[in-house]
């Protein structure tokens, strides 16, 4: 422990100091999600060394997220990972997911260094780590060579690092920018629905609406999910409710129009356009499923 203090004072400063910085974001958020499942609030700092608290965090072998969580394990903990989301980036989510799993890996060891050691290398190298060592003590078991020097090296890591976080001052660690703490409000948006026009709705930036949502990995909710929560900063979602049909609504002075023709579908004409089907729905208040009538006019997107 102490040679990881001495490692996070000197060569790792610069990570420590970014990592505490941002973890002023997520402390009340995380601490209040472990007391919920009767956790210690010291397992918050198991996210310090495992991202730094970085949502966008992926490793070599592609864990992601504050809490790195691997695809299968983060799927068996309610994580849904597909090509529109990555809840393995959603820090409130990926607590509560962590969360559960560390609840697991203590009813199985009764330890928590040896559960610390199980979230690194995956319970089953650890059950066999202790069978073979014969021991049930992670410091007895480190003496052998049943587990990778990582996961031997990952207790006292963890250690070191929520020693620091305590009392950082003491440490050397002063003057740090912290980040203030992540708060926002959640709201139902359509399926399909652009963030770049949540944005306008919600009278914010587009980079604010991302940094709020760092699971959707496109410019868009999901189109497939009746309706997406999305997280606004607070007293916006008023301002999103109030505006979302006037933003979405196209307005017939600046926009495109088609005349309907027969044989005419929403597809087709978003082909043609070039433009997305969901907007032309939106814009015109009309479902996809919508039959159209030969005559009728529909804006389109300028």
């Amino acid at each position: 422990v102490k040679s990881f203090i001495d490692l996070f004072q000197t060569k790792a400063d610069s990570y420590f100091t970014r990592s505490l910085a941002r973890s002023q974001a997520y402390e009340g958020m995380m601490k209040r999600i472990l007391r919920e499942k009767n956790l210690p609030e010291e397992l918050f700092y198991l996210a310090l060394i495992e991202s730094g608290y970085n949502p966008y965090a992926q490793s070599r072998a592609k864990a992601t997220g504050i809490w790195q969580f691997m695809n299968r394990t983060g799927k068996r903990y309610g994580l849904k990972v597909n090509k529109w989301v990555d809840e393995r980036r959603d820090p409130e989510k990926s607590t509560y997911a962590a969360a559960e799993y560390l609840k697991d890996l203590y009813e199985m060891f009764n330890c928590w260094y040896l559960a610390a050691a199980g979230y690194n290398a995956g319970e089953g190298k650890v059950l066999q780590a202790m069978k073979r060592a014969k021991s049930q003590d992670f410091w007895e078991i480190s003496k052998h060579r049943y587990l990778k020097r990582e996961t031997k090296q990952y207790v006292p890591r963890f250690l070191a690092a929520m020693i620091i976080a305590q009392n950082p001052e003491k440490y050397g660690f002063s003057n740090i920018d912290y980040h203030p703490p992540l708060v926002y409000e959640k709201v139902a948006a359509p399926p399909g629905t652009r963030l770049d026009r949540i944005a306008r709705a919600a009278e914010m930036s587009l980079e604010e609406l991302r940094a709020l949502n760092p699971a959707l990995r496109r410019d868009k909710t999901p189109p497939q999910s009746t309706s997406f929560e999305i997280n606004l900063p607070p007293g916006k979602k008023e301002v999103f409710e109030r505006n979302f049909s006037r933003v979405f609504k196209l307005d017939p002075r600046t926009a495109r129009k088609h005349r309907v023709r027969r044989g005419d579908t929403l597809w087709q004409i978003a082909k043609k356009y070039r433009v997305d089907l969901q907007e032309i729905c939106e814009g015109n208040e009309i479902n996809p499923k919508a039959i159209l009538r030969p005559g009728d006019t529909l804006l389109l997107p300028p």
